[in-house]
């Protein structure tokens, strides 16, 4: 099994639950202290996993990452497609970098590793893809717009890719992960009103009425590889807005122009300059540290934040 993005978030825990399942793991990511971290974790629990630093908007190194995974292990099984960026703020101080930069880690960084190991996965006729998109990949959120876009793309590459390789005994599995808990927003990275952005999106992913653990989330994705299923969009109110958007797209259209107007920061007085959510945390009070209690505690299980920062 070969997670991309696994040394942090929901793409470590997905790594420890299947371990406990008796998988054999392979985890990739770019930053190389925090990839050991991840890998040093999972091994002290007796499982078997072997790690490489890959940047998946590098298709050559995307293709060696793959192949050497087959190598070291004789097959490979599962491939869960999870590496992420997130980047928040007003449109108009996002630039056209941003949107690349999107698109290289969520779209070409999920369809790389799946074209590496698609013709394995022919030759096995058994195989199971796993694609991390978003409820981003369904609805296009305000101040989210270079990540639904590539979110959306990575939705319709794996429901493309489902279809088609269901008779060649591949199963492939669309995620729509909502709010998730794993203190992710501390590696997102905010324009704009920075701390302002930052304030509305650290709070919305660690409120526990709005959001889903990582836990939680992992033990979803794993029952949904177990039975087979297509697509599964996780926390009810996910469920709720896709739903809703499907059945009144209009509607759902014009609440998403209120909240943007309304309970969204202006771009007024903000910056094209990004800083990430470890920088814009330190701007803000000892109200916002309570609030997101519990995703500091998530961060800290996900390896979100570096020891001692």
């Amino acid at each position: 099994m070969l997670i991309t993005g696994g040394s942090r978030g929901l793409g470590l825990q997905l790594a420890r639950d299947l371990a406990r399942h008796g998988c054999k793991i392979a985890i990739c990511a770019r930053d190389p202290a925090e990839l050991d971290s991840a890998r040093d974790a999972i091994a002290r629990s007796g499982a078997r996993v072997w790690s490489r630093v890959c940047d998946v908007t590098d298709r050559h190194q995307v293709e060696a990452l793959v192949r050497n995974a087959i190598d070291h292990y004789g097959r490979l099984d599962i491939l869960i497609a999870n590496a992420g960026v997130i980047q928040v703020g007003p449109i108009e101080h996002m630039r056209l970098e941003d949107f690349e930069e999107a698109m290289n880690v969520m779209f070409w960084g999920v369809l790389y590793p799946i074209w590496s190991a698609l013709p394995h996965m022919l030759q096995q006729r058994s195989a199971r893809i796993v694609t991390i998109a978003s409820i981003g990949g369904k609805i296009s959120v305000p101040h989210l717009i270079p990540y639904s876009c590539a979110k959306f793309a990575a939705v319709a590459l794996s429901e493309g890719l489902h279809a088609e390789l269901a008779p060649k005994g591949i199963k492939v599995h669309t995620i729509i992960p909502g709010l998730m808990r794993t203190g992710s927003y501390l590696n997102a990275f905010f324009k704009g009103r920075q701390a302002d952005e930052f304030r509305w999106f650290g709070l919305s992913s660690s409120l526990p009425a709005i959001t889903m653990s990582a836990e939680r989330a992992s033990a979803q994705i794993i029952e949904t590889i177990r039975t087979g299923r297509p697509e599964r969009v996780l926390t009810t109110p996910a469920q709720l807005l896709a739903r809703f958007h499907g059945a009144f797209p209009e509607l759902s259209q014009a609440i998403l122009k209120l909240v943007n107007r309304v309970v969204l920061p202006t771009g007024e007085g903000g910056s094209a300059d990004k800083v990430s959510g470890r920088e814009a945390e330190g701007r803000l009070g000892p109200l916002f540290s309570t609030l997101t209690a519990l995703g500091k505690a998530a961060a800290a299980r996900g390896n979100e934040r570096p020891a001692g920062a």
